[in-house]
């Protein structure tokens, strides 16, 4: 028995090398990102009212007085224009 799974180990390693040697091209390659090496795919911001950090990509995006804020949420958005609200 032990001869057994001694020769099938070693069968499974040569078929494994022989495979890697002659396919070197067969395993899928997995692309992370459309950005070429080196590029940022997105930044990181913080939000003005719960202080989260979030993807930009993913913000919701507000223009107070030529200012542009960016919140993780409309319920944060909305928090903070009633807390300015608030406060003028």
């Amino acid at each position: 028995m032990i001869k057994f799974l001694i020769l099938f180990g070693v069968g499974y390693l040569l078929y494994r090398s022989m495979k890697t040697w002659m396919f070197p091209d067969s395993r899928p390659k997995k692309n992370v990102s459309t950005q070429k090496d080196g590029q940022i795919d997105d930044v990181m911001i913080k939000d003005p009212f719960c202080e989260a950090y979030f993807p930009r990509r993913n913000a919701v995006h507000l223009n107070i007085n030529g200012n542009d804020l960016y919140f993780c949420s409309k319920a944060c958005r909305d928090q903070y224009t009633a807390r300015q609200t608030k406060e003028t």
